[in-house]
């Protein structure tokens, strides 16, 4: 069969690759054949669609029976949503100052969600019950947003990934607390590919309340989910949804994407082809003499200190990141599309530009 017709022209070279992020990888093969299949006829609007429905129920087979999907445009959207939907309006939301709902949203929670931010430092970008504690108090204290939310990453902005047994911790001590707790899962299925444990593991096994569920860092073209687990925990979220401007008319092509990622196993595939190019990118980098490696390689990043100059030569060769510049430290990010040859050709320029 011939191709579409169209006059749109390729205006990339798509032998090009970098390692600046999982978002510059294009959408999957099987999840471009999913939109196709989801396309032609009339589908009624604003999620009453047949492919919004069945993902209620795919869904619920990774969550739990008591799961429900909401789809959204993107991560941030999900975030937003998630915590607005846990939240009062004097609420806080305690997270670790790395995360990415404090340092790469824009300060759109606090901004467009109405919520306060409580950071704590961490080493790691995980947080621990005793970490929660340096700003789980003053309740009572009308001078202080009310400490309402735990919000976690999985995998955490550092590239590091929560046990479920850490993540049951928090929970516990968090709902002891009268306190929520939210994941935020752009790179959750990096996550349980990492554990090689079910998502629902450490999730809604491990207590969380709601989570943001990524698909377009995994290989979808765009869209995510805002998940809710406890149904207890969450007022109006339909209502939510549409006031931050998240609800998708056409909402078929997104629920469509996350069916074709999760109803089998390309959800996992991916994520693990990922995580494996980390691995191996990370491999060849510790044999580089005169490069450190910064935190524990568990998901999809890669975490370097290096000379500043080598790091500016470097990416004119490959699309990458500083991650704080003025110490010399990058990120370095595999996808779902990343190769081996891509990886050893990296490191062999990494070598060479090391060597000058």
């Amino acid at each position: 069969m011939n191709p579409p017709k169209t006059d749109a022209r390729r205006q990339h070279d798509p032998e090009v690759r970098g390692f600046a992020s999982d978002n510059y990888a294009g959408a999957h093969p099987e999840v471009l054949a999913a939109l196709a299949l989801a396309n032609g006829g009339h589908q009624v609007a604003y999620g009453e669609d047949a492919y919004t429905e069945n993902l209620q129920r795919i869904i619920r087979s990774h969550f739990g029976a008591t799961a429900e999907a909401f789809p959204v445009f993107n991560g941030t959207g999900a975030n937003v949503v998630a915590l607005q939907a846990v939240t009062d309006r004097w609420g806080a939301v305690i997270c670790a100052e790395s995360a990415h709902i404090n340092v790469d949203e824009c300060g759109a929670p606090e901004r467009v969600g109405g919520l306060k931010l409580l950071t704590v430092p961490t080493p790691d970008g995980k947080l621990t019950p005793e970490l929660i504690d340096r700003q789980a108090y003053g309740w009572d204290d009308e001078h202080r947003a009310m400490p309402q939310v735990v919000s976690i990453a999985q995998a955490t902005e550092l590239g590091t990934v929560y046990t479920p047994d850490e993540i049951r911790a928090i929970c516990e001590h968090a709902h002891a607390h009268g306190m929520k707790v939210h994941l935020d899962g752009s790179r959750i299925a990096n996550a349980a590919a990492s554990l090689d444990v079910p998502m629902r593991t450490f999730t809604n096994a491990a207590g969380v309340d709601i989570l943001s569920l990524g698909g377009t860092k995994n290989g979808a073209l765009f869209g995510e989910a805002v998940v809710v687990v406890n149904q207890d925990a969450v007022r109006h979220m339909k209502h939510l949804r549409k006031l931050s401007m998240q609800l998708a008319s056409k909402m078929r092509f997104v629920s469509v994407q996350l069916e074709a990622l999760l109803a089998r196993d390309l959800w996992l595939r991916n994520a693990r082809h990922s995580n494996e190019m980390a691995q191996r990118l990370a491999e060849g980098v510790r044999a580089v003499h005169g490069v450190e490696l910064l935190h524990p390689v568990q998901a999809n990043a890669v975490f370097a200190r290096l000379p500043h100059d080598v790091s500016e030569r470097l990416q004119k060769r490959f699309r990458f990141y500083f991650w704080d510049e003025a110490a010399g430290d990058v990120r370095w990010m595999c996808s779902f599309d990343t190769t081996e040859e891509d990886v050893d050709a990296f490191v062999a320029a990494l070598k060479e530009e090391m060597a000058r």
